[in-house]
């Protein structure tokens, strides 16, 4: 077939080897095509979040977009661009590199694959012929609030509310974050005023804009489709953690922990879809799991969050009633933080 295909390109008309019209180069809306090519198009979703989240937020607001882009598909061949990682607040190794990172590093993609299409932005570059989203919206609540006791769901063009944070260049292109991609730039921007869940956004894309790339800023603004349904679940699940990460995750848990899947009963399959486990049948390793939030997370919960001493009594406790010994801390705390709880038989990932 390849090769069928090359010879019919070599008899092609001399006028067949011309550049494209300009509303099909890079950056440049399709919406010149004709009805029936317009139809077969690739549309590129992509969003990003308000800098100060964290990498927890920043999934779950992935699971929001997966349900928008499901109600994309069926009318229009979408495709979600995977937003890089990078700048986050707790990511405070100043000798790793913390921009541009794929999702690769973090999430088996082929996983994802098989709930929703997806694609790294590197490749949304590739496809898309250049660095150019042509539409954004920057998503924001309504100026006026909402009166108690009489929500609606509601979407609206309205005027910034915030400053925004793009700005023009000298050719009249947006320039932004970008996810640390300077190269990258956008043709239009305006504000969104949304009151609702994730899919209240697709008759905006559908019928508001004919761009073929389109970027939903602030997308925390968002709400759930159906929270804790089917689809948010199926989402849920096609998260898995990519291989290389398992694997080193695996080999500490065997080493330092007397952890392995098959003690522990948490057999693992690599087709999230083909696994069918029975609750309760998970049995657990033979230590106690904490995630001990401290640092930012106190400045915003002081009277919700027990104090380090607290915490470590509650620690305790939870021991003596699971007949444990051993504890794996995830924690942010301070070397002050560390030394408190250095008492306990602990086991940590450095």
């Amino acid at each position: 077939l390849l090769l069928l295909g090359l010879a019919a390109l070599a008899f092609l008309p001399a006028a067949a080897a011309q550049p494209p019209p300009a509303a099909l180069r890079a950056g440049h809306a399709a919406s010149s095509l004709p009805a029936a090519a317009a139809a077969l198009r690739t549309r590129y979703l992509l969003y990003d979040v308000n800098p100060p989240e964290g990498f927890n937020l920043r999934r779950d607001v992935y699971i929001r977009i997966a349900s928008l882009l499901k109600t994309l598909l069926k009318s229009e061949n979408w495709v979600l661009v995977l937003p890089p990682w990078g700048r986050l607040y707790h990511w405070q190794s100043p000798d790793i590199l913390q921009v541009r990172i794929p999702w690769s590093e973090f999430f088996n993609i082929p996983s994802l694959n098989r709930n929703i299409p997806v694609i790294e932005y590197e490749q949304f570059l590739a496809e898309s012929g250049g660095p150019f989203i042509e539409q954004i919206y920057v998503l924001q609540g309504y100026a006026e609030g909402w009166k108690e006791g009489t929500w609606e769901e509601k979407i609206d063009e309205r005027p910034c509310i915030d400053q925004l944070m793009y700005s023009k260049d000298k050719h009249e292109y947006y320039r932004g974050w970008f996810w640390g991609y300077e190269e990258t730039r956008g043709l239009n921007v305006s504000c969104l005023s949304v009151q609702g869940s994730a899919s209240i956004v697709a008759p905006i894309l559908l019928k508001n804009t004919s761009a073929q790339s389109v970027m939903l800023d602030r997308a925390e603004n968002l709400l759930h489709d159906h929270y804790g349904g089917k689809d948010y679940w199926n989402t849920r699940r096609s998260m898995v953690f990519a291989k290389h990460l398992r694997v080193v995750g695996d080999e500490f848990r065997n080493k330092y922990l007397q952890s392995t899947d098959e003690a522990d009963r948490t057999h693992y399959k690599e087709d999230w879809t083909q696994m069918k486990v029975k609750m309760g049948t998970a049995l657990g390793g033979p230590y106690l799991g904490v995630h001990l939030r401290r640092r930012d997370f106190i400045w915003g919960h002081r009277e919700d969050v027990p104090s380090l001493q607290g915490a470590v009594k509650k620690i305790r406790s939870l021991l003596e009633m699971h007949k444990l010994e051993k504890v794996f801390v995830a924690t942010d705390a301070v070397e002050e933080g560390r030394q408190l709880i250095v008492s306990l038989e602990l086991v940590t990932f450095d």
